[in-house]
């Protein structure tokens, strides 16, 4: 009988339709991103420095202080990108019942990025990889910047557990990882009995979620050295509008 978990086969180009509708999700190398969105390597590795300056999250119920973020929404039709007057992000407490149900006012993301060649050629990259997913659509995106540290001793990644977003397609990049041990990402089915568990860890490389199917978390860091943190770029597509109360 095979193990509960295993780890993942890493999804290629001619293969990633084909595995999203299989298992409900896919992981993707840094190169394999690049080629299929056509984003310029330099100009993405580039971005890694605008991590360093995230405000506080000032929302978390646990009391911690250990994540950073900034968030940002858009509009993909087909290959045209539009950014989307700033706006909070909500989620209903059905998925998220830690932090649902409250309109959180994050800061935008920088210019530097989203009005970047390489920033419009992943998101509607993303838009393609959803309508394949799920038939062609308008979709309403929000990108949201996450640095968790290790200030305190322990950061969670998602303090709210095992989890859905609400949405068709979630995708979690891996920026830069640094200093920690912990942050495995686990991935089950919505459905059914089985899951998969693994480290992202290559800057750039992704995991691809079919949020209908599949529910996902990432498990606490802790500190191997001063100043450790985990930083992502997680970006969500959504068909008929941004989520709002």
């Amino acid at each position: 009988m095979p193990p509960f978990f295993s780890l993942p086969e890493l999804s290629t180009g001619d293969k990633l339709s084909l595995t999203l509708k299989t298992q409900g999700y896919a992981v993707l190398s840094a190169d394999t991103v690049q080629s299929l969105s056509l984003a310029a390597a330099d100009q993405m590795n580039a971005w890694a420095a605008f991590w360093n300056d995230l405000p506080a999250d000032a929302y978390l119920r646990d009391g911690g202080r250990y994540r950073r973020r900034r968030h940002s929404c858009f509009v993909i039709t087909g290959d045209q990108l539009i950014q989307a007057p700033h706006r909070p992000h909500w989620q209903p407490v059905e998925y998220n019942a830690l932090h649902g149900g409250m309109q959180r006012h994050f800061e935008p993301m920088e210019s530097a990025i989203v009005l970047s060649q390489a920033w419009e050629q992943l998101l509607t990259w993303l838009g393609r990889v959803c309508s394949d997913l799920k038939g062609e659509k308008t979709w309403h995106a929000e990108a949201h910047q996450f640095r968790i540290d290790t200030t305190d001793g322990i950061g969670r990644p998602t303090p709210e557990g095992a989890h859905r977003d609400g949405v068709d397609l979630v995708a979690v990049f891996m920026v830069d990882r640094q200093g920690v041990k912990g942050g495995e990402t686990r991935v089950f089915e919505a459905e059914g009995p089985h899951g998969q568990r693994f480290t992202l860890a290559q800057p750039w490389s992704v995991l691809l979620l079919d949020d209908e199917r599949v529910i996902h978390e990432s498990t606490p860091i802790q500190p191997m050295a001063e100043g450790g943190h985990r930083d992502t770029l997680v970006v969500t597509l959504r068909s008929g509008g941004f989520q709002e109360r």
